[in-house]
């Protein structure tokens, strides 16, 4: 392993590299074509006529819109809706404000709606009226989320019962166009350029939330659109008798960001995310508050390093999540090197966190029949812990290509040493 410069810092060099010709800014209008294109075409493969989408992250890929909340919008009652019909170019997006549509002036008049209200009775009678209006009777709907209220109305809203739309979603959402892919490495240098700022300032004394706060700021002033979910600067355990566990006796993560002041030798585990334009990043890294590494904890992070490396080398367009897997356990010595309720690598777009799962509870024939297709993404988060140290976890996110790999993250592991013999 050697060290290269790109995007202005430090990276790890590996095998496998190759290199797409993405551009500086994507083309937001040929993203949503193409995406629309992806979109009803997936629909006509499950045989859906009509998509009604709640979650944020559903309609920000439908719509192309940049939605302000993420995680925090699942308990907002005024929050962006989209149906999306299979014999439209367009879809029909409710919104409760205004800022932050990216592509409102894009919409025709007629697809463009106030908001509707669909965790109450009333709301959900209105809107049934205007699905009535928009989808045909005996048409095939699916939706993504249901409140409370929706399925109470039961046949008034929807005649014939819905139908799931994961499958419709999940598989126009795998493989990313070039300006998804764009704005992706856009909210990663964003959030890469904002934690540099955080971490030259990491002190003793300092208190989880106000990086949170300093990190939130610094990403909105860079270009940011969204803050995905609150920030994590979790202090790691050095022994099973310090840490918090879960009920099966794992290492507990994440954990919430509280007031707490980071302390002389502190090991944290960080985790944040935000998006550009609808599309997440996803960063973690390791780093000691105050003082020197110990050769336990560089030996942790050499060991961290052996398993990406070995997870990207089997890393290509036809390879399976369980080949994937398989590697990183044989890297790790035959030890799974991630936690049982969480996993080796996943997906992400306007999630950070999207299908596929790899070395989930899903089991290993769905992982051993999961082929990776060119253009898909997958973030890397191994984690190594051991009594008497606080481990290492970081995150790597790479393009599926067909001949291997191309790296979006290019944060520096400071002040872990890269060895070039890894």
């Amino acid at each position: 392993m050697s060290t290269v410069t790109q995007t202005g810092v430090t990276q790890i060099a590996r095998t496998g590299y190759t290199w797409l010709d993405i551009p500086e800014e994507p083309d937001f209008a040929r993203m949503r074509r193409e995406v629309g294109v992806r979109l009803r075409a997936a629909m006509a493969d499950q045989g859906v006529d009509a998509l009604v989408l709640l979650g944020n992250g559903n309609v920000m890929y439908a719509t192309g819109i940049s939605w302000p909340l993420a995680d925090a919008g699942l308990s907002h009652v005024e929050r962006p809706v989209a149906i999306v019909r299979a014999d439209d170019e367009h879809p029909h997006l409710f919104l409760p404000f205004r800022e932050g549509a990216a592509m409102e002036s894009e919409l025709p008049g007629d697809h463009l709606h106030g908001p509707v209200y669909l965790e109450f009775d009333e709301g959900v009678a209105e809107f049934a009226k205007i699905l009535a209006g928009l989808v045909s009777a005996g048409a095939t709907v699916a939706t993504d989320e249901l409140t409370g209220a929706m399925r109470r109305s039961g046949s008034a809203l929807f005649p014939s019962a819905p139908v799931d739309a994961a499958p419709v979603i999940g598989a126009a959402k795998l493989v990313k166009t070039i300006d998804q892919i764009a704005c992706i490495r856009r909210a990663c240098q964003i959030t890469e350029q904002a934690i540099a700022e955080i971490q030259k300032s990491l002190v003793p004394g300092a208190r989880q939330i106000d990086l949170s706060a300093e990190f939130v700021r610094r990403t909105f002033e860079l270009g940011a659109t969204t803050n995905m979910f609150d920030s994590i600067w979790q202090v790691m355990p050095t022994s099973r008798a310090e840490g918090t566990w879960t009920t099966t006796g794992d290492l507990a993560l994440p954990l919430l960001t509280t007031e707490r002041e980071l302390r002389q030798g502190d090991v944290l585990w960080t985790d944040v995310s935000i998006a550009y334009h609808g599309y997440c990043s996803d960063h973690g890294r390791t780093w000691i508050v105050g003082q020197d590494l110990t050769p336990a904890q560089q030996d942790q992070f050499d060991k961290w390093s052996r398993i990406v490396d070995g997870v990207l080398s089997v890393t290509k367009a036809g390879a399976t999540c369980g080949d994937l897997g398989r590697a990183a356990i044989a890297a790790a010595d035959g030890q799974k090197p991630w936690l049982p309720h969480f996993y080796l690598g996943h997906g992400i777009g306007t999630s950070a966190a999207e299908m596929p799962m790899i070395g989930t509870d899903l089991g290993q024939e769905w992982d051993d029949n999961f082929v990776f297709p060119a253009g898909m993404l997958l973030v890397f988060e191994p984690v190594v812990w051991e009594d008497g140290t606080g481990g290492y976890r970081g995150e790597e996110i790479v393009v599926v290509t067909e001949g291997g790999w191309m790296p979006l993250t290019a944060y520096p592991y400071d002040p872990y040493e890269v060895s070039s013999g890894n």
